[in-house]
């Protein structure tokens, strides 16, 4: 006979509903502790199906639940509540709607990574914390200075070691030197936090082919390449690239109604919002070196103006690692040399020792002008490739529209 638990959790309880033979019976709250959630998982049978939404605290509830049950399953709260709208709405009547939902066929699930993945995620979650507070903080002594009329800092960094003493000499009152003292230290402190996070990341990633296949692609260096296959997991999830693009919400929004023409907005962002803030910036970078994404980010910002231009190469990013990650091959307009450096740069990170006077390996091959030089001419050529590419390539006129619109000049 199946059963399914629908469990509304919350902070320090949880309501539990029970769907049986097409009827709901409230089975009661249980205190959100691991022994009183051991003890329900043992008043359970090993066919029941049990039924949480996703919130902070669900994965340690999955780990509990799953060795009792036939299965945990993850709802997606956004489209539970988009599909059970109610006026009276209770922690009793939300845990029976997911019981219900998941007893018709219709609960919108979510994927439940694997451990290593998990991990990775929370690892690239902290490291994102400490990379925000220790911006926080700089923009903090920004504003002391520019609160007392302080010049702007000659020297690129305010807070390296000729900019520190330069920031020491400024006249500034007491309480405001010490302030600036004191957030000094806490940037100093998070820095050394940084330093452990990126080793443990960097140690995780050197067994991941996924991680050096992604660092392939210009503009995609070892932060961004993790925090993207944490936000992914298993790539075979995706069908198809835009499936991979509306996760990440690079996808434009679109409506449509009647007879009418399918209008296209704004992006959606309703992704997972690290990785696509990561994809922007890795654009930013990979607009700024010759490629093809450097012609295609020209090619719109001609039209739409830079910061579409980024986010459609961000978009293009997106569907590149689908097709490297899901036929398993390396980006092929790819610099070597400056790969090889990358990867090196990750083993220093990761805490392999330090190879000082090696002239062989792969990665001084980047430090060699010629070298260096013959990779950037390869990728240019690339980029002069793909721009007699799409000077040939005519886009077919909308429906109802006429052919003699398009301009040679005006070519997408």
């Amino acid at each position: 006979m199946r059963r399914v638990i629908g469990m509304d959790l919350h902070r320090t309880f949880a309501e539990v509903v029970i769907w049986e033979e097409g009827r709901l019976r409230h089975h009661g709250r249980i205190d959100m502790t691991r022994t009183a959630l051991e003890g329900f998982a043992k008043s359970l049978k090993p066919t029941d199906e049990v039924v949480i939404e996703a919130t902070g605290n669900c994965m340690a509830v999955l780990r509990v639940l799953s060795p009792f049950v036939a299965q945990v399953i993850i709802a997606n709260p956004l489209q539970v509540k988009a599909i059970a709208h109610a006026h009276v709405k209770t922690d009793k009547i939300d845990a029976g709607v997911l019981a219900s939902l998941q007893a018709a066929g219709f609960l919108p699930s979510i994927w439940t990574p694997p451990p290593e993945v998990e991990r990775m995620r929370r690892l690239v979650a902290r490291r994102d914390q400490v990379v925000r507070h220790r911006t926080r903080i700089k923009n903090e002594v920004h504003s002391i200075l520019h609160a007392h009329l302080i010049p702007r800092c000659p020297h690129a960094d305010l807070f390296s070691r000729v900019g520190r003493a330069w920031l020491q000499r400024q006249p500034l009152p007491s309480d405001e030197i010490l302030a600036i003292e004191r957030h000094v230290r806490e940037l100093d402190r998070l820095g050394e936090d940084l330093e452990v996070l990126d080793r443990e990341i960097a140690q995780d990633a050197l067994g991941d082919p996924a991680v050096k296949r992604l660092m392939t692609i210009t503009g995609v260096n070892l932060t961004v390449a993790v925090g993207l296959i944490a936000a992914i997991g298993d790539i075979h999830r995706f069908s198809s690239p835009q499936k991979l693009v509306s996760y990440v919400g690079l996808n434009p929004r679109v409506r449509q109604s009647g007879l009418g023409l399918a209008q296209h907005g704004r992006i959606s962002k309703a992704g997972r919002s690290h990785a696509r803030a990561m994809l922007v910036e890795a654009a930013w970078a990979a607009a700024k070196s010759p490629g093809p994404l450097h012609a295609f980010f020209v090619r719109i910002r001609a039209r739409r103006g830079h910061q579409v231009a980024a986010v459609a190469v961000a978009r293009k990013l997106v569907t590149l690692c689908w097709h490297l990650l899901t036929k398993e091959a390396d980006y092929l307009w790819a610099r070597p040399a400056l790969v090889a450096t990358k990867v090196r740069a990750m083993e220093l990170q990761a805490g392999r020792p330090a190879r000082k006077g090696n002239k062989r390996g792969p990665a001084y091959s980047y430090n060699v002008k010629e070298l260096r030089d013959r990779e950037m001419k390869a990728a240019e050529q690339a980029e002069r490739a793909y721009e007699r590419f799409v000077a040939q390539w005519q886009p077919r006129p909308p429906k109802g529209k006429v052919r003699e619109r398009l301009n040679p000049t005006r070519l997408e």
